[in-house]
């Protein structure tokens, strides 16, 4: 692989469904560190979050006409052709092996996920295939000593990161867009308008399909 290449972000998650926050926190952290593209990989099955709510075909479907709206991001519908539960740590080996040691990778998480991150599967293995971006999240709460002082360890800026494949970590502050998934799935449920909270034309295939009603939810 050239690794003369842009370095790629990469931010995973139900996207049940897709909404601005996400669209904008990929968009954030791609003009913040210059990479060349953000691709959205929507999980198969999230290890420690219920299952989703509507089928991967239907957020699959949704995450394309997001990104349509969006240059610089993309979708990787990797881990929906992977049995069993995503657990990123193999998404992250998945990516190497396919672009190369050189390529330099950041996967994005919000801050809300540090949490449980001792949760994830070899969630200290994680820095030895890409970097990881933080970015602010509402009422996130703070991580353990542990996983404090190991992002600490870890944390560089935005220029030292790029220079390098994998290894760091970097938080980044943008607008704080207190958007949930789950409070949208609510909002249609019970019959109320989500418009500006997620792109129109995920507003109209949820409408099309009826998705995330009552009878379905």
């Amino acid at each position: 692989m050239n690794d003369t290449q842009g370095p790629l972000g990469f931010l995973g998650g139900a996207f049940d469904p897709v909404h601005v926050g996400h669209l904008r926190g990929a968009i954030a952290v791609r003009e913040r560190l210059n990479l060349e593209r953000v691709d959205l990989i929507p999980a198969a099955q999230s290890p420690l979050k219920d299952e989703a709510t509507v089928s991967s075909v239907h957020r699959l479907a949704m995450l394309h006409l997001a990104v349509a709206e969006a240059p610089g991001l993309s979708v990787d519908a990797r881990e929906l052709d992977r049995p069993g539960p995503s657990y990123t740590i193999e998404t992250l080996e998945s990516l190497r092996q396919e672009l190369g040691d050189q390529r330099t990778l950041f996967w994005i998480v919000g801050a809300d996920n540090l949490a449980t991150l001792p949760q994830w599967s070899r969630w200290q293995q994680l820095l030895d295939y890409a970097h990881l971006a933080v970015i602010d999240r509402p009422g996130a709460k703070q991580p353990s000593q542990e996983v404090a002082a190991w992002l600490d360890q870890h944390r560089d800026d935005a220029a030292a990161l790029r220079s390098r494949p994998q290894g760091g970590v970097i938080t980044l502050k943008q607008p704080l867009l207190d958007i949930a998934s789950s409070d949208i799935r609510a909002m249609i449920g019970s019959g109320r308008d989500p418009r500006f909270l997620l792109p129109s034309s995920v507003m109209e295939y949820i409408s099309q399909h009826v998705l995330f009603n009552q009878s379905n939810a």
